[in-house]
C-alpha cells in the first residue's frame, strides 16, 4: 500500500508479527463488505469426524465439545494454514481482501467469494455476523506473552468470549516449527488427513529448504540480512529475538543486521523505527521487506536515501512475511528464497 500512514498505536495494537511494525500504518480499508456463505463439501473434513473434541492451546486453555467442530471461524492466516490441510472454516477476521476485492496475501488459496468476513482491517469484527454463523469455535494466533488473541477487539472481546470458545496457537518468541507443529496437531485433531501426499510432501520440502538454508548460511557467513517493513514517515527495523522467522532463519545461521537490545526495548523487543532520513543507520547485502499488504512496498518507496542502500543498488532485497501461513507448504517459499537470496549475493555493505 503505497500511502500507508504511520501510527502510534499501543502496545496491544502494535502488530508485532514480523517484529517490524509494518501495520501500525493504518491498514488498507477494505470495508466490511462481506460475501456471506460457507465452504464446499470436498473442502470440509472436519464435519464427518464424530465423537468428542478436546484441544489444549497454547495459553494451557483445554476447549472441549461433544463433536468435531464444523463451524469454525478463525483468523485469516490461521484458516489459510488450516486449508492447505483440508480443514475449511465458515468465517474469517484480518487482512482478507485488498482494496481491489482480491484475495489479500495472507489468505493463502482460499476462494475469499465463499466466506463470510467478519472484519478485514484491526479493530474491526462483526459480532452479529458472528453470531449468526453459530460458531463453535474461534482459533487465531497470539503475538504477545499474556496470551492475547490476535485480531480480537478489546472493546468486543467479552462478548465474542460468550459466543464459542477460542484456540490460541502463539507465535512469540519462539521458532517457526513450532507454531508449524501446532497447526499441523491442530488441523489432525480436526480430521485433517495428515498421511496425504500433498502434505507429507510439503513438510518434506520445508526440512530439504531448512537444510539448504543452512548450508548456505554456513557457505556465506559475511552475507549480512536485514528485515525492514516501510510506511509512510518511518522505516522499521526487526530485531531478531521475538518472530518466529527470524529467530528460526537466525537459529539456521542466518546473520542478521539489527537494532541493539537497549534500542529494541522502546518497542518490547521487536523494532527500531527510523525517519527515511536515517535509514541507512544499517547497512546489510540483503534486506528482507514486509509484504504485508498495509505496508509500502519496495517498489512504490520513493525516498533517496532508501535508493541509496547498498543493498536496493544491488537488487538484493526480497519479501519476508511477517505473519507467516502456518502450514509447511506456504512457509517452504520463504525459506528457499532467503536461501537463495544469501547463496547468489554480492558482498556490499
Amino acid at each position: 500500500m503505497s500511502n500507508a500512514r504511520a501510527a502510534h498505536p499501543t502496545r496491544r495494537g502494535i502488530l508485532a508479527a514480523g517484529g517490524a511494525l509494518g501495520l501500525g500504518a493504518v491498514l488498507a480499508a477494505c470495508g466490511d463488505d462481506d460475501k456471506s456463505g460457507g465452504s464446499s463439501d470436498k473442502e470440509t473434513t472436519a464435519a464427518a469426524k464424530s465423537g468428542p473434541w478436546t484441544f489444549k492451546d497454547d495459553r494451557g486453555t483445554t476447549v472441549k465439545l461433544d463433536k468435531v467442530p464444523a463451524n469454525i471461524v478463525a483468523f485469516v492466516g490461521v484458516a489459510a494454514a488450516l486449508y492447505d490441510y483440508g480443514i475449511s472454516v465458515k468465517g474469517v477476521f484480518g487482512p482478507t481482501k485488498t482494496k481491489a476485492g482480491k484475495a489479500d496475501v495472507q489468505a493463502g488459496d482460499m476462494d475469499i467469494s465463499k466466506l463470510t468476513i467478519l472484519g478485514n482491517e484491526w479493530g474491526q469484527f462483526n459480532v452479529e455476523k458472528y453470531a449468526a454463523l453459530a460458531p463453535d469455535v474461534l482459533i487465531t494466533t497470539m503475538f504477545d506473552g499474556a496470551g492475547t488473541l490476535w485480531y480480537v477487539p478489546d472493546e468486543s472481546k467479552d462478548k465474542i468470549a460468550k459466543l464459542a470458545p477460542s484456540v490460541g496457537i502463539s507465535a512469540y518468541d519462539r521458532q517457526l516449527t513450532v507454531p508449524l507443529q501446532r497447526v499441523w496437531a491442530l488441523a489432525e485433531s480436526l480430521g485433517a488427513d495428515m498421511r496425504a501426499s500433498k502434505v507429507t510432501d510439503a513438510k518434506k520440502r520445508f526440512e530439504e529448504a531448512s537444510s539448504r538454508l543452512r548450508a548456505a548460511a554456513k557457505a556465506h557467513p559475511d552475507i549480512t540480512v536485514m528485515a525492514g517493513s516501510a510506511a509512510q514517515d518511518l522505516f522499521y527495523v526487526s530485531g531478531s529475538n521475538l518472530s518466529v522467522d527470524l529467530e528460526y532463519f537466525k537459529a539456521l545461521g542466518v546473520n542478521f543486521v539489527e537494532p541493539s537490545a537497549s534500542v529494541l526495548k522502546a518497542s518490547g523487543g521487536w523494532y527500531e523505527s527510523l525517519s527515511w532520513e536515517n535509514v541507512d543507520k544499517y547497512q546489510a547485502d540483503i534486506i528482507m521487506m514486509d509484504d504485508r499488504t498495509a505496508t509500502i512496498q519496495p517498489a512504490d518507496i520513493t525516498q533517496a536515501t532508501w535508493k541509496k542502500l547498498p543493498a536496493v543498488k544491488a537488487g538484493q532485497v526480497i519479501a519476508r512475511s511477517p505473519e507467516p501461513i502456518f502450514s509447511y507448504d506456504k512457509c517452504v517459499a520463504m525459506v528457499e528464497n532467503l536461501a537463495k537470496a544469501i547463496e547468489t549475493a554480492k558482498k556490499v555493505s
